[in-house]
């Protein structure tokens, strides 16, 4: 493999958006499934590295989120992928804390887990997963 690039911080490469974020998908290793979107901040992707694990940066609560902190559904990262416009990134993902796994804080293993279906009305969401732990036994 030939380096793509020759910055001296590999964090500079990354296009951040204008709040110095970047969007994240997790995608679980073993199933391919992908899990959830989140974003991450400089900080959080530079601890997500460090230490790998998951940790994201929490918009709604302005900071870093530690993926599980409170669940105990823990990601650990395998890998970490940026696009070829160097604006998202891509973690490879074993998601633990309960088997299935769950990523998703309704209590599902992925947080896409509604399809949109045609019908005759025009179209509908399904919900296609099952809720695998209330998330009143999840979280505090």
């Amino acid at each position: 493999m030939n380096s793509i690039n020759t910055t001296a911080n590999w964090l500079d490469v990354i296009r951040w958006d204008d709040k110095g974020l970047v969007p994240v998908i997790a995608q679980e290793q073993s199933t391919k499934d992908v899990l959830m979107f989140a974003w991450m901040n400089r900080q959080a992707l530079e601890k997500t590295a460090q230490l790998g694990r998951a940790v994201y940066f929490s918009r709604s609560r302005n900071k870093l989120w530690f993926k599980g902190e409170e669940s105990g559904h823990v990601q650990q990262v395998h890998e970490i992928r940026l696009d070829c416009d160097n604006d998202v990134i891509l973690l490879i993902v074993t998601q633990t804390g309960h088997d299935p796994s769950i990523a998703c804080h309704t209590g599902r293993h992925s947080c896409f887990y509604q399809q949109w279906q045609r019908s005759p009305e025009g179209g509908q969401w399904l919900v296609t997963q099952a809720v695998l732990q209330h998330p009143k036994t999840i979280y505090k």
